[in-house]
């Protein structure tokens, strides 16, 4: 039995901008080990939230980058080519991340 492929679209990115993304995930995926860690070892309501907080402030902060990526290469490329598709698109992505 073939897998059926999966038809995404892609957005080619620098290095930098990969590693510096990879970076803050990686950062964000050890504070929410240290989280889990937290709640095994029994620790303290309020601590664990603020570090919960901290995580949510830290993928915020990625999707904000990604956004300002977005909006400055693919949005402008699209409507240079007069897809204004993109336009809905984007306000319902800016809705999500609220």
């Amino acid at each position: 039995m073939e897998k059926e492929m999966i038809e995404f679209k892609s957005k080619p990115r620098s290095e930098k901008n990969v590693r510096e993304l990879q970076n803050r995930l990686s950062r964000i995926m050890g504070q929410i080990g240290g989280i889990k860690k937290m709640i095994e070892d029994g620790r303290y309501c309020a601590d664990i939230i603020i570090q919960v907080s901290a995580c949510e402030k830290a993928l915020v902060s990625v999707s904000e980058i990604l956004l300002k990526e977005h909006l400055e290469t693919c949005v402008v490329d699209c409507i240079k080519n007069g897809d204004y598709n993109v336009v809905p698109e984007t306000l319902d992505l800016i809705k999500r991340m609220r």
